[in-house]
């Protein structure tokens, strides 16, 4: 009975006493992570996805009928393939014709080029002496620019028999034929592009039309070449908007010097609208809304202090805050969830 009696005294002297009468040691830290705010830097960014496309690409057909001749390839030392890069002015096909080239005459002309050049300054000379007359010497240039005509007619003639890179570039396309068959004169025989440089057309928000400027910068990333972001501009913008979509359309130029980034391949870009250096700025996934407007916590004297704050420009990251926050301040950015204002918290790691 003793023992009893005991015990229930003790649960009245626990009943009894308030909250007040509490020791305030026992009280429960919440554990959270912080951060000093330091000054930063943060841009903001349109979103968009596209598919660049070269900037530079042509399809070359014969320009005779001949027969059909694939050449080697002096840097690989087999005939020319997909994938083979090209110099400006490299001949990759050739169109063997004999009969075109007999009548062509091409080395009959140039002797008569050479005759008519000799002859013309011999009768420059004898004018300056007076030994011919102005007619004369008239005639003689007359003869010798055309013989020039007729030579380079014949070296263009002469040139058709070769299919030509017009640029430097990349063989993309190229047609199976017979070695040494005949293939008539307009067929498509090879492809060249140059993707050093690549054009992407994205549409964009309605929203963005005041917003987006010409040369404003861009980030260009191709979901299967992670590691590597690509620089691009700006070039061209449409004033109008597409009913259907709420969309106007944006043309950049991405540079691409090492050749990675292929055309066709789908890409996500971000346009860089507006930066600011030297701010505030914060996470955004720790902003609290409150109908007091946008709030987080920071750490005063080991406990917890909620602020209201106002803010700029932002990213789906960060946000750039302009009152509310000073640098130095300790932010809470693990453990707000369970926060209230002046309570006490325990800070980890």
């Amino acid at each position: 009975m003793k023992k009893v009696f005991v015990f229930i005294l003790i649960i009245i002297l626990v009943i009894g006493c308030g909250p007040d009468d509490i020791s305030s040691d026992n009280e429960i830290l919440v554990p959270v992570s912080v951060e000093e705010i330091k000054p930063g830097s943060i841009e903001e960014f349109v979103e968009a996805t596209g598919t660049v496309q070269s900037t530079k690409e042509a399809t070359l057909r014969s320009e005779i009928s001949g027969e059909y001749k694939l050449l080697i390839n002096p840097a690989t030392g087999r005939k020319f393939a997909l994938g083979d890069r090209v110099n400006s002015g490299q001949v990759i096909i050739r169109l063997e014709d004999s009969e075109y080239e007999n009548t062509i005459r091409i080395d009959l002309k140039k002797l008569q080029l050479e005759q008519a050049k000799t002859e013309y300054e011999k009768q420059k000379s004898l004018y300056e002496k007076g030994g011919v007359t102005q007619r004369e010497l008239k005639t003689a240039e007359l003869n010798f620019l055309n013989e020039e005509y007729t030579y380079e007619n014949a070296v263009i003639q002469l040139n058709k028999m070769k299919v030509v890179a017009p640029f430097d570039g990349v063989i993309v396309e190229l047609p199976y034929f017979t070695p040494g068959v005949k293939i008539s004169q307009g067929l498509p025989v090879v492809r060249v592009m140059n993707y050093e440089k690549l054009y992407l057309e994205v549409n964009l928000p309605e929203k963005q039309l005041d917003v987006v400027k010409i040369n404003h910068t861009a980030r260009v990333m191709n979901y299967t070449i992670i590691d590597d972001t690509l620089n691009g501009r700006v070039k061209q913008i449409s004033p109008t908007i597409d009913p259907g979509t709420r969309t106007f359309k944006t043309s950049l130029i991405v540079e691409n010097p090492e050749w990675k980034m292929r055309p066709g391949m789908f890409v996500k870009v971000e346009l860089v609208v507006a930066r600011r250096d030297s701010t505030i700025v914060i996470p955004k996934d720790i902003i609290l809304s409150r109908q007091r407007g946008k709030t987080v916590f920071v750490i005063e004297k080991g406990a917890s202090q909620e602020r209201v704050i106002s803010t700029g420009l932002e990213n789906p990251e960060v946000v750039e805050v302009l009152s509310g926050l000073e640098v130095d301040e300790r932010l809470v950015t693990k453990g707000f969830e369970a926060l209230r204002s002046r309570q006490k918290v325990k800070i980890i790691r």
